[in-house]
């Protein structure tokens, strides 16, 4: 039943054995195990007790593995705490351990730290570093495209005391972050990948962002910092395919939380997080691909966050008062863009609108099933079949690529 040890029967030829004995017998590996489990579990209110480091009085003495094998060492090659002489100097007055090594790596004069950092924040607001290869500034890493910038951010980054916000401020201030990110055909031929920085930085949102945005348009998400992790919409079956365990999703505004406390299984990973690069977590990187799938629209289309996200976008559009078609059109289009839509683009959404709308009001049956999408609380007295027709008008706009990157 869960509570009592895995018994085992006794074999007949055990006849020495008294009666009781007879029936079962606990083996010796299964007693330890049972004396383990049989610890009681430390109650609410009682004081937390963590693992900690410590310096040893004698650091242990560590020798050269001949051929890196543990039970084969050296003893006439004993090794020292060190740091690479052709990274940066070590001055003999830090202690030799880890408060020496945290010394060496943000002292001035080190030339990997700041470069390497400053050069990851780039990365963040342009998508791709000075360095593109943020994790490797060694020999088989690539060159910086413009190296005094890297040298002279890295310069402002020491001297400023390390601030990351104000370098932050820095980047996004300056006149190259602040170019537009339209390109010509001519520079689009001969730096399709702005690696010369000669327009603004154009890149798509990452997968937590985007989920973030959509719900935050909507006026779904929920902005509550702090708390244990989530369980949003999934497959109920994801967790099937690894174990015996059921994925059982919350509900209420725990559905509508940031993507940054979604609970992370390993193993499975939330696929709408995948289809946009996320990384798998199975290894630590610093930057990840990006790919273009078809995938991606269809996430955006179908699933279950995206088509309630569009559905609330639409209930707060069709209320926000005596609007025309073409003017809710462009209000739904400015709240998701930041920008007015063309008259094309205004003209194409409307005729979807009337298309949809005519086509849910001969099939009311759809318009219900669609609107019945998500947990989360409707709003009463609207049209249902124009509540559908524009739910679907904001999921085409939630689907531009607009929508999902950075200009």
């Amino acid at each position: 039943n869960g509570n009592s040890p895995p018994f085992i029967k006794v074999p007949k030829s055990w006849p020495e054995l008294s009666q009781d004995e007879l029936r079962f017998v606990t083996p010796e590996p299964m007693a330890i195990h049972i004396t383990q489990t049989s610890v009681p579990r430390p109650q609410a209110g009682d004081p937390d007790t963590v693992m900690v480091l410590h310096e040893r009085a004698e650091p242990r003495e560590t020798y050269r593995l001949e051929r890196g094998q543990y039970d084969h060492p050296d003893k006439s090659q004993r090794l020292y705490p060190a740091t690479p002489p052709a990274i940066g100097s070590w001055n003999e007055q830090w202690p030799a351990d880890r408060l020496g090594l945290a010394k060496w790596l943000v002292d001035p004069s080190h030339p990997l730290t700041a470069r390497v950092a400053v050069n990851r924040l780039w990365q963040h607001h342009f998508g791709s570093g000075i360095v593109r290869t943020s994790e490797n500034f060694g020999v088989q890493g690539e060159l910086p495209t413009h190296p005094l910038l890297l040298d002279w951010l890295a310069t402002e980054f020491v001297s400023g005391g390390w601030d990351v916000k104000a370098m932050h401020r820095l980047i996004v201030t300056s006149a190259t972050y602040r170019q537009s990110s339209a390109a010509s055909p001519e520079q689009q031929e001969r730096d399709p990948e702005n690696r010369l920085l000669g327009r603004g930085p154009r890149k798509r949102l990452s997968p937590f962002a985007i989920r973030d945005s959509v719900l935050f348009t909507s006026g779904l998400l929920d902005s509550q910092i702090g708390g244990p992790s989530v369980k949003p919409y999934m497959p109920p079956a994801i967790w099937s395919s690894i174990s015996n365990a059921k994925y059982v999703r919350d509900d209420g505004a725990k559905l509508f939380r940031r993507s940054l406390y979604t609970y992370w299984r390993r193993t499975v990973p939330p696929p709408s997080m995948m289809a946009f690069n996320a990384a798998a977590r199975e290894t630590c990187i610093v930057r990840s691909d990006q790919t273009t799938t078809p995938l991606q629209a269809l996430t955006l289309m179908n699933n279950i966050t995206f088509i309630e996200a569009a559905h609330h976008l639409a209930e707060r559009v069709l209320q926000a008062g005596d609007l025309t078609i073409h003017q809710q059109v462009e209000h739904a289009f400015q709240s998701v863009t930041s920008r007015r839509p063309t008259e094309e683009e205004r003209s194409v959404l409307v005729e979807d609108y009337k298309f949809y709308r005519q086509d849910f009001a001969d099939n009311p049956d759809a318009a219900k099933r669609l609107l019945a999408i998500g947990d989360a609380p409707h709003a009463s007295g609207l049209n249902q079949s124009e509540l559908a027709a524009f739910t679907l008008v904001a999921n085409t706009i939630l689907n531009l690529d607009e929508a999902i990157t950075e200009n």
